[in-house]
């Protein structure tokens, strides 16, 4: 059985507040490094239209996250990036967008939120460990939908009273964290 639906014990989900005040979102985005995201972008506006990604489209985008994983996701099989990817971008279940993303060779959580983040429509934050620190986690959690679940609540509620968009929020607490986090 894949490793993220075991069925594992449940941890406490910390309390997930921001380090800084929502007005301050556009301040922390704007020192982020002007990183040029427009191809992975552009893959992304490819893949809502399709409604799944292509092999190299996710070895892009997986890329764009981690590079070291790069081969681990260059492994599979081009029908089966298309059939979990597809699934991904059209199920209405939140558990099965993210989860169903793992089952792919070199994608953890991490590296699935990016896909959703840059290919969903709906709004979706990357999680990284310096974002959950700006979020007031202490050390890195343990990854599993109950944590994903809150993370994506909390940011999409700072967007919401940021009035910014979800990649500025993520651009916010990476850059938050980097200045801040010892």
């Amino acid at each position: 059985m894949p490793r993220s639906l075991k069925s594992k014990p449940q941890t406490p989900i910390p309390i997930l507040r921001p380090r800084f005040p929502a007005s301050r979102v556009e301040r922390w985005a704007s020192r982020f490094a002007d990183l040029d995201d427009s191809r992975i972008e552009r893959i992304a506006a490819a893949a809502r239209r399709r409604g799944f990604l292509l092999k190299a489209e996710l070895v892009a985008v997986a890329r764009w996250k981690t590079p070291r994983s790069r081969k681990r996701v260059a492994r599979n099989p081009e029908s089966f990036v298309n059939a979990v990817t597809g699934a991904a971008l059209s199920t209405p279940d939140e558990r099965l967008r993210i989860e169903v993303l793992t089952l792919l060779d070199g994608v953890d959580w991490p590296t699935a939120s990016v896909i959703l983040h840059f290919c969903h429509v709906d709004a979706y934050p990357v999680l990284d460990y310096r974002a959950t620190w700006s979020l007031g986690v202490a050390k890195r959690p343990r990854y599993d939908f109950p944590f994903w679940r809150e993370y994506t609540r909390a940011c999409r509620r700072l967007a919401t009273r940021s009035g910014c968009s979800m990649r500025a929020v993520d651009r916010a607490l990476w850059q938050y964290a980097k200045e801040r986090q010892g």
